[in-house]
């Protein structure tokens, strides 16, 4: 059986962002998205999935390349005076693995976005990584740790088969991406380790930022078997943090990809059911492995 999980990252980043992402869940196919508990429209985020019942929100944690939710003084090695992650994924992944100071501020704040997220009154759908830290034992096993006190069972693995992308258009594999896949497998080594649940696959990183219709239209018609996170990066127009952040991507096209005609046929074509996190199985449940790709 084919399934897909449409979510979006970065809820609460901006009000561009969280317009995009209201409206796809209205007119498209979202279903999904993680919040960003320190984002500068975090209130307005919380505010539209108030009213937007069927949309399930879950845990964008922020350790790199954006806000903390503890000050800095709090937290004087692992951000910058501003109260910013920095953008050194080595910078960080060192203090992160190697100073056990590094390691105590990362585990305060962890603790400190999970009680925010508590204290927004939403149900916690699912988590991640913003840039996908939790790749970073260290950051991995805090979030599952930390999330499991707060309720967390479900967390994103992004692992990537290339075989899709071949077939939906030009993708290009190399090295770099066949290391991550590997990399992949200690995170849900984690994650099932918690009793939690997680994807098959994961769509979004190839082509982070230009999952554009024509895109994501051949890659649905393409998805594998097993359970596929689709995710986005939808604005409805690019601010001044946007552009600065992610002068690259294609935030408006995105969004425009989530509500088009085009990608609701390829998943159709493909006879890909639609779902979430919580419909997903507990790894004891000891259902039959889904046929796995090679990496």
């Amino acid at each position: 059986m084919k399934r897909a999980i449409i979510s979006a990252d970065d809820f609460g980043m901006s009000v561009e962002v969280n317009e995009a992402i209201e409206l796809a869940h209205r007119n498209g196919l979202l279903s999904t998205a993680s919040l960003m508990v320190a984002g500068e429209a975090v209130d307005d985020a919380i505010e539209r999935a108030k009213r937007l019942p069927t949309l399930n929100v879950g845990l964008h944690l922020v350790v790199i390349e954006g806000p903390a939710v503890l000050p800095h003084t709090s937290l004087p090695l692992i951000t910058q005076p501003d109260g910013w992650f920095s953008s050194s994924q080595f910078g960080l992944g060192v203090d992160y693995f190697f100073r056990p100071e590094g390691r105590r501020e990362l585990e305060a704040e962890i603790t400190a976005q999970f009680e925010a997220f508590r204290r927004t009154g939403l149900r916690l759908d699912h988590a991640n990584a913003h840039k996908h830290m939790h790749l970073h034992p260290t950051v991995g096993h805090l979030l599952v740790t930390i999330g499991k006190r707060y309720g967390l069972n479900a967390v994103r693995v992004p692992l990537e088969p290339p075989e899709p992308l071949y077939a939906a258009g030009t993708y290009t594999d190399t090295l770099g991406d066949a290391a991550l896949r590997r990399w992949t497998s200690l995170l849900r080594h984690q994650v099932h380790s918690a009793g939690m649940k997680t994807n098959d696959w994961c769509f979004g990183l190839a082509w982070s930022g230009h999952m554009t219709t024509d895109r994501v239209s051949a890659l649905a018609a393409h998805l594998p078997e097993g359970v596929s996170e689709i995710y986005f990066h939808p604005a409805t127009h690019k601010n001044a943090l946007l552009k600065r952040l992610m002068p690259t991507y294609e935030q408006e096209a995105e969004f425009k990809a989530l509500c088009s005609p085009g990608f609701r046929a390829g998943l159709e074509h493909a006879h890909a059911q639609l779902c979430g996190w919580q419909d997903l199985v507990m790894p004891q449940d000891n259902v039959p492995p889904v046929a796995k790709l090679p990496l």
